[in-house]
């Protein structure tokens, strides 16, 4: 057997299409996947925890500045190997996003990651102990779950509540629920079977996923930060910093 750490998914769709308007002013003339955070571009930041884990092959998805990402990615030199998506045309949201480049991912589980997704890591990567908790035979999607309390810059009143099983479910409307989705999940390709043509959000996925009891979460070892504004990325890179002196 090699030593080298192959994933037992091999390929990750990264969703960099996005307007960013909440991170304006910068996004007027940078792609909010290539805002820097701790001194690298959170595009970047995404794509070195695919490789990290294993991940030999990412797609990424361009709308908005498409001309900078593609031009920022053609210059990485380090795995994984980068396709592109091109969403020039017409915007799809996240889920019609994934579906228009479900020919780029073939036919098994994938990973897909919000190019904003950007945490402190705990003693496991978590991507890494995302993947290791894939059970496809039970699961149809599994999403890696941030506690909304602990989570920067997160001011919001979750997504799930979570069984010990590790099931997920919709906080009720009222309801401040545990968890919040962290922007990372293991899908299924064949979920996309009946979804509409064009735009349309994952959320169509999970739901349906919650209602044949096959949605599942991991929850996420370290800190979430949502990095959403500007002032967001002050307070994440003072984080980023603090964590550093403490190591």
């Amino acid at each position: 057997m090699s030593d080298s750490p192959v994933s037992a998914i091999q390929r990750a769709f990264v969703l960099a299409a996005g307007l960013g308007k909440r991170m304006r002013p910068i996004t007027a003339t940078v792609p909010k996947p290539l805002v820097e955070v701790a001194g690298r571009a959170l595009l970047d930041h995404a794509l070195d925890r695919a490789a990290e884990a294993g991940i030999g092959e990412a797609v990424v998805n361009v709308h908005y500045l498409a001309d900078l990402l593609e031009g920022h990615l053609a210059r990485r030199r380090t795995a994984p190997a980068i396709r592109i998506s091109d969403e020039r045309d017409a915007l799809l949201e996240t889920g019609g996003g994934v579906k228009k480049a479900l020919p780029l991912l073939g036919t098994d589980p994938f990973v897909v990651l919000n190019s904003d997704s950007f945490w402190l890591e705990g003693p496991q990567p978590n991507l890494g102990r995302l993947i290791d908790t894939w059970e496809p035979e039970r699961m149809d999607i599994l999403l890696l779950v941030a506690p909304t309390a602990t989570s920067l810059g997160y001011e919001g009143k979750g997504d799930f509540v979570m069984t010990a099983g590790g099931a997920l479910q919709r906080r009720g409307e009222r309801e401040v629920a545990p968890f919040i989705y962290a922007g990372v999940a293991i899908l299924k390709p064949e979920l996309f079977a009946g979804t509409p043509e064009g735009s349309f959000s994952l959320n169509l996925l999970f739901d349906r996923a919650i209602e044949r009891e096959r949605l599942f979460g991991l929850r996420l070892d370290g800190q979430w930060l949502h990095v959403g504004t500007p002032e967001a990325i002050e307070a994440a890179e003072a984080r980023v910093k603090a964590s550093a002196q403490v190591q």
